[in-house]
């Protein structure tokens, strides 16, 4: 069961029992105190186990002294000025800490390792890549049905991603053929001009041969393009490719949220990366 998107106080907040939890995904004009109180009110009334908010620098007092504790940070995040705080509130301690933090730690210790890649991703001459259309979305919804068992969006439905293609995100894909290998999308603010790059698949067979970085590179020059200052990700902590790939194309590190997201059937801390495209 996909989580259910509402509005609280003007702020756009996902709650739902698949990924236990709140998420305050814009704060809006509200009162970020009233806003607070009320994100918790929701999630102990249905018993979730964790609220996560985003919060501009202006309203981080007023979640702190809510008791909500920063987990990660990004810089420039509203129209390339004031920066974003990630803040958690666990309300079951059980949530509070991953299962395997040794792991976590060495994912993110070999990504931080890495040196940005001086030279741009190539791709094979047997590959082309381009921006989807609403004709690939049955494709699209394949790929990622093969790729993700669960997911916190409904991305295996080919209708909610056409809808998206007209709303605020682009999806970028690589095909060898007739076939589609591989697949990310941008999803813009630009109100707030941020963009999170995310919901990166590649067929299991297919992995190995740098799409995803590839895509990556395609992703910011377009999003430069339409004037979008800063690009971020939320990404598996316990993926060595993912963060390796955003540490190799000059991301910086964040900030982990714990025990965030269901994906795949099981709960995983992500990890925050930025970098300034402007």
């Amino acid at each position: 069961m996909n989580d259910t998107i509402i509005t609280i106080d003007q702020a756009t907040v996902q709650h739902g029992p698949a990924n236990d939890r709140v998420y305050l995904m814009k704060l809006g004009a509200g009162d970020p105190d009233g806003t607070a109180r009320r994100i918790e009110e929701l999630a102990r009334d249905k018993g979730y186990s964790k609220i996560i908010a985003k919060v501009p620098d202006q309203a981080r007092s007023a979640f702190a002294a809510a008791a909500y504790r920063p987990e990660a940070f990004v810089p420039r995040f509203y129209r390339g000025e004031e920066g974003v705080h990630f803040m958690a509130k666990y309300l079951e301690d059980r949530r509070r800490s991953p299962e395997d933090p040794e792991a976590l730690a060495e994912v993110l210790a070999v990504a931080r390792g890495r040196e940005p890649d001086s030279e741009p991703a190539a791709l094979d001459d047997r590959y082309q890549w381009r921006i989807t259309e609403a004709g690939d979305a049955e494709a699209m919804a394949e790929l990622y049905r093969r790729v993700f068992a669960t997911y916190p969006f409904p991305i295996h439905d080919p209708a909610y991603l056409r809808q998206t293609m007209d709303d605020n995100i682009v999806y970028f894909g690589i095909w060898d053929g007739d076939e589609l290998v591989a697949l990310a999308s941008a999803e813009m603010d630009e109100a707030s001009g941020n963009v999170e790059m995310t919901d990166f698949a590649t067929r299991p067979e297919r992995r190995g041969g740098g799409f995803a970085t590839f895509l990556l590179a395609r992703m910011e020059e377009e999003m430069a393009r339409r004037e979008v200052p800063t690009a971020y990700t939320i990404a598996r902590a316990v993926s060595f490719g993912m963060n390796i790939t955003f540490a190799r194309c000059a991301y910086r590190f964040g900030g982990t949220l714990t025990n965030n997201t269901n994906i795949s059937g099981s709960m995983e801390s992500m990890n925050v990366w930025y970098k300034s495209l402007l």
